[in-house]
């Protein structure tokens, strides 16, 4: 049996396009070879490269379709939004082209169209996609407002630079309102339009803006959000959401406070808390089962206490 050529790099490893391999040398012959599988026309794949990132995969899509990005769900995924997208799961990846062309209709793909303003798509290392603000808008049709709202709260905080290596947030609240402005009519956005309204800025977590959001809803006072409080000197905490004026703070404690080392950090804070004359709520994820009527429960008690 006659040795394959091998292909050149990143082709040996992740899916491209005919034209890409034909501009690099490789013959029509060698893409014949059933060592390529051919996810839809025009691409290739090498077969048995299955654990590759969504963005190598979505890539040669964007290219064989002109005047196209990844857009919908498949962007929210790329993005890495928080928040729930129902259907995000299933097979088939989003593509955009402007309604002044057709729609994409090839396998693997699932073809929308639409009006899109210059800043409304971006590149990430040669991949064209719509960008976070255009996004959240696009699949605000298939979520509630509440997780729409997780979804802006995401874009709206500001980042922690010694973690998150930037210092600006992905979007301001003029931007968000600039994008429904723009697309006045389009599908969900009676919806995004709500979600904005009850988005805010310092929730660094979806469960915390779920926690928010729960607490208002149950007629409690708006909380802050991440805001230090010094609670002796030398001693400040920074709470995920607080009633300064009543001295009650709230944690939302996520899987990893599970951790050793952790739960003798939440020690140190809850004992700094009481120190100060503060109470601290401590949230977990079964709390916030039901409505979060548990979690609404547990800060009610706490404010109640309080007077």
């Amino acid at each position: 049996m006659r040795n394959l050529q091998p292909l050149p790099e990143p082709m040996d490893s992740a899916p491209f396009t005919i034209q890409e391999a034909l501009d690099a040398g490789v013959s029509r012959r060698r893409l014949r070879y059933r060592a390529l599988d051919a996810p839809s026309r025009g691409i290739r794949n090498p077969l048995g490269e299955t654990a590759m990132e969504l963005s190598a995969q979505v890539r040669p899509f964007t290219l064989v379709t002109e005047f196209s990005a990844a857009s919908h769900a498949t962007a929210f995924t790329l993005w890495k939004f928080p928040g729930f997208l129902p259907g995000s799961d299933r097979p088939g990846i989003h593509i955009s082209r402007p309604d002044t062309m057709a729609i994409a209709r090839r396998r693997g793909v699932i073809g929308h169209v639409g009006q899109f303003f210059e800043d409304e798509i971006e590149s990430i290392d040669g991949l064209l996609i719509t960008s976070r603000a255009r996004t959240w808008l696009d699949c605000a049709r298939k979520m509630d407002v509440d997780e729409i709202t997780v979804v802006a709260d995401h874009l709206l905080r500001f980042p922690r630079p010694e973690f998150e290596g930037r210092t600006e947030p992905h979007s301001t609240l003029e931007e968000l309102a600039d994008m429904l402005s723009r697309h006045k009519g389009t599908p969900g956005i009676r919806k995004a339009r709500l979600a904005l309204e009850q988005a805010r800025i310092g929730a660094d977590s979806a469960p915390e803006t779920r926690l928010r959001l729960a607490l208002e809803r149950a007629g409690l006072p708006e909380p802050e959000l991440n805001v230090p409080a010094e609670l002796a000197s030398g001693v400040v905490r920074q709470p995920d959401l607080s009633y300064p004026e009543h001295r009650v703070a709230v944690e939302y404690e996520g899987d990893g406070h599970s951790e050793p080392a952790q739960i003798v950090r939440d020690i140190a804070r809850e004992e700094d808390f009481s120190r100060a004359g503060w109470i601290l709520v401590r949230i977990s994820k079964r709390h916030m089962r039901n409505d979060a009527r548990a979690a609404v429960a547990k800060v009610r008690s706490a404010l109640l206490s309080r007077g």
